[in-house]
Order: C-alpha cells, then sequence, then structure tokens
C-alpha cells in the first residue's frame, strides 16, 4: 500500500513526461512496484500527443494505491516539474525523468536516510549511466564536500568533483520552492537549482546508488544547441539570487560553456564565430581561457579542424 489521499506523505517521485510513452512503463513500474505507504507517485503529461496519455489511464485503472497523473498543455520540463512540485504532497521530493528508472530498494533507502538524517535538506545518492550500447558507469555520491558553499558551487561548476543529477537527488520540499525551475529555459534547467542547493542545503549522502540514467539520441535532455544567447540566459539564472560572495566564479563559468561553444563552432566549420567564442572566453575569464584542460581541449578541436581542411 502507498499513500492515499490525506495520510502523511513523506516521499513525493515526480516524473514529468512528454512523448515518452516507449519508455515510460519501465519508469513507472521501477516506482510503482517499491512504492510504500508514505510515498507518492506523481505523473505531469506536459501535453504528451503519444501513447503517454492511454498508458497513464490504464494505471489509473487499475487503481494503484499513490498513483497520481495530470495533464497540461505543453509548456517545457521546467513547467512540468514546477507543477509537480506543486502538486505534490511529499515533505520531501525526487525527480525522476521519464526515461530513467529506480533501481530496486530506493525509496526503503531514501526513507531511511531521511529519518536518520532529519538536519538534511538534500540527499545524494549513488547513479549509473547506461549508454545506448549497454556500457554502463557507476557515480558515486561524493565522499567529501567542502564546508564553504561557493567551494561547494566550485566544485559543482567549474571542477566537475561533484554532481547532481534527477533520481539520485532528493530534496526538502520547502528548499526547492524558494528556486522553482526556471521556465525561460528549455534544457539545462535543472543546473540553476542544483548550483542553488549546493550553496544553500544541508547535504548528506546515501552510500547506495538508486536510480538507473539512460542516456540515448533522442533524449529530451538535448533540447538545442547552445548558443551565446543562451549561454548569458543560463549564467544569469544560475547566480540569480546567490550569496555575492560567490559572484566571482560568474565569468569562470560563462568562459567555459563559451569555450565550449567555440569549439563547437569549430567542428562545424564556422571559423568567424568560434575565434569571437575564444575572444570572449577570454575577456571573462582568462585563467579559464588557459587552464591546461582547456587548453588541451582546444588544441585538439583546432587540429581536427585543420586536418579536415588539408587538400585530399
Amino acid at each position: 500500500m502507498a499513500a492515499e489521499a490525506g495520510e502523511t506523505v513523506q516521499l513525493s517521485v515526480i516524473v514529468p513526461a512528454y512523448n515518452y510513452g516507449h519508455l515510460l512503463r519501465r519508469t513507472l513500474d521501477s516506482a510503482l512496484f517499491q512504492l510504500r505507504p508514505d510515498c507518492e507517485l506523481l505523473v505531469i503529461d506536459d501535453g504528451s500527443t503519444d501513447d503517454t496519455p492511454k498508458l497513464l489511464d490504464e494505471i489509473e485503472a487499475q487503481q494503484r494505491p499513490g498513483f497520481r497523473h495530470v495533464r497540461q498543455d505543453n509548456a517545457g520540463p521546467a513547467a512540468a516539474r514546477n507543477a509537480g512540485l506543486h502538486l505534490s504532497r511529499g515533505e520531501y521530493l525526487l525527480f525522476l525523468d521519464a526515461d530513467d528508472e529506480l533501481l530496486p530498494g530506493a525509496l526503503d533507502a531514501v526513507c531511511t536516510a531521511i529519518k536518520e538524517r532529519p538536519q538534511a535538506s538534500v540527499l545524494l545518492g549513488g547513479r549509473f549511466t547506461r549508454r545506448a550500447g549497454g556500457r554502463e558507469k557507476y557515480h558515486p555520491p561524493p565522499a567529501a564536500l567542502a564546508s564553504d558553499p561557493c567551494a561547494r558551487l566550485a566544485d559543482y561548476l567549474l571542477r566537475k568533483k561533484i554532481g547532481m543529477s534527477h533520481g539520485s537527488t532528493v530534496v526538502r520540499r520547502e528548499l526547492i520552492a524558494r528556486r522553482p525551475y526556471p521556465e525561460s529555459l528549455r534544457g539545462s534547467e535543472d543546473i540553476p537549482v542544483f548550483a542553488r542547493l549546493f550553496v544553500e542545503g544541508e547535504i548528506a549522502t546515501i552510500a547506495r546508488p538508486l536510480v538507473r540514467i539512460h542516456k540515448h539520441a533522442d533524449s529530451l535532455r538535448h533540447l538545442g544547441p547552445d548558443s551565446e544567447a543562451r549561454v548569458a540566459m543560463l549564467t544569469d539564472e544560475i547566480f540569480r539570487g546567490l550569496p555575492a560572495s560567490c559572484g566571482s566564479l560568474r565569468g569562470a563559468y560563462a568562459a567555459r560553456r563559451n569555450l565550449s561553444l567555440f569549439r563547437i563552432a569549430l567542428r562545424q566549420g564556422e571559423t568567424g564565430r568560434a575565434f569571437r567564442l575564444l575572444r570572449g572566453a577570454v575577456r571573462q575569464d582568462v585563467r579559464q581561457a588557459f587552464d591546461p584542460r582547456q587548453i588541451r581541449k582546444n588544441l585538439a578541436a583546432a587540429l581536427a579542424w585543420l586536418l579536415r581542411r588539408r587538400p585530399p
């Protein structure tokens, strides 16, 4: 049995779904088969035009305890997650993407961690990522976190020493309600939210994997290519409302994103745009532009560009 209306819900699993009917059954089954009396599963159908509504109606007809679904006009993943935030009843929230799957025992592990660490507002578990060919990699939760919030943010945004993902991150409702998903972004909308959690959250870890994240070509994680305007918008969203002491990271982050765009532009043969992006990155943060790891990536991209220019 899972939570019925009127009962106390400790944990809400929220699944935003858009045209993933061919994968959604796997995702929902992974949660339904382990729902506890203090958990609920809420699906936000973001205006799907495939067989998602039919699948959700079939599950509804089975009267599965703790399961609810709501349909809205298509508004993007951020809006769907925010709808889940407002409509769910749990004290803690776990957002699960519609093409991923919770691992057996994940909800028991989360609810045990909530009980044992009531001071934590963010719980980070491990995750598996699986490529289309079946190759899988385990990403454990961070072994240690810096005590300074801005250092944690740098470890997430710049150094890539720690990470967060949907499915392996559990958040206390009141914390994420302060900074819901930015609906102006369609893609990368999780980064501003996760950045705020690293700065403001009281973080604890769960020493086991919670989710299997499936990487595939048609994933909605790839919602269009980055552009200079999109990088600027994303950077604004990340640093909006963060402590002024973290402001020094802003230029470094923008430089990193624009260096990535520089390499993409070179691969696409857009040399004028590429070198404009490179100059912009140098102006934003010269240290990032000349970071040894960035230099190696940039040289590799430039070499590949030169080789393509050679006559046959």
